[in-house]
């Protein structure tokens, strides 16, 4: 193998340009690498990018649909509130007219009564009158019935004294 360690001594001109061809590939892969590094980088860069605007966009559709959600769901229950007040408002009106009409029923009565109590207070009062009139009448005739007996009384003694005169 002398033989093979002369040509090895004696080509060092090719072992060298075959050491610059491999760190020349070595650095043509790592500026390769590098570029395909700096690519996906690029690449990727773009994606995250793309991927941050998508889950904004995302994001916002999320939160306008969840908005249209409670809004519906608000809605519903506005309504609910609203036909719930509704009722109680006309259960409410339909208990006021109520108390209303009993009220106005138990006023025509108490007028009705009140009117009756009238009449019959007048009718009583008529009678009063006219039973004080009979009286009055009985009374002022008694009364003239003395007034006579008196004057015929005071007539006689009248007579009696003044026919004693003549006598005395």
């Amino acid at each position: 193998s002398p033989a093979m360690a002369g040509s090895r001594s004696t080509d060092p001109s090719a072992a060298e340009a075959e050491l610059l061809l491999m760190q020349n590939q070595a650095l043509a892969e790592e500026e390769a690498a590098k570029a395909k590094q700096e690519l996906l980088a690029r690449f990727l860069q773009v994606k995250l990018s793309r991927e941050e605007q998508s889950n904004m966009w995302g994001l916002h559709k999320v939160h306008t649909l969840w908005r249209l959600a409670m809004r519906k769901t608000k809605d519903q229950e506005l309504r609910q509130d609203i036909e719930i007040l509704s009722e109680t408002f006309t259960r409410v009106m339909d208990y006021k007219d109520g108390i209303i009409e009993a009220l106005v029923r138990e006023l025509e009565e108490a007028e009705e009564q009140q009117n009756r109590a009238l009449r019959s207070h007048l009718h009583l009062t008529d009678q009063l009158l006219q039973l004080q009139r009979c009286r009055l009448g009985y009374l002022d005739e008694g009364f003239n019935v003395q007034v006579d007996a008196l004057k015929a009384e005071f007539e006689a003694e009248r007579c009696g004294i003044s026919g004693g005169e003549g006598e005395w």
